[in-house]
């Protein structure tokens, strides 16, 4: 089954993630399929959230499943509608 996680990166102290699609059984910061977006929890820069709405739109069309936290930065973004 494939899922839209984050994936760390960054310097300690200073995390940065990657909004990755990614099979399920792949470690945290293993490969991935794709890369569709990404999130400075710090808000350090301007566009701290950024993500490529039509390819994940496609991935959750095709029956990824976005982790917790995933799910809400998708909502932020407005990429899905929120409950």
């Amino acid at each position: 089954m494939t899922k839209i996680r984050l994936s760390r990166f960054g310097s300690k102290g200073n995390p940065h993630y990657r909004i990755v699609v990614v099979d399920e059984r792949k470690k945290r910061d293993g490969a991935y399929i794709e890369r569709i977006g990404y999130y400075d929890p710090r808000k350090t820069t301007r566009d701290w959230l950024k993500i490529d709405g039509e390819r994940a739109k496609y991935w959750l069309s095709t029956g990824a499943q976005p982790t917790e936290t995933a799910k809400k930065l998708l909502k932020q973004a407005g990429v899905i509608e929120g409950q």
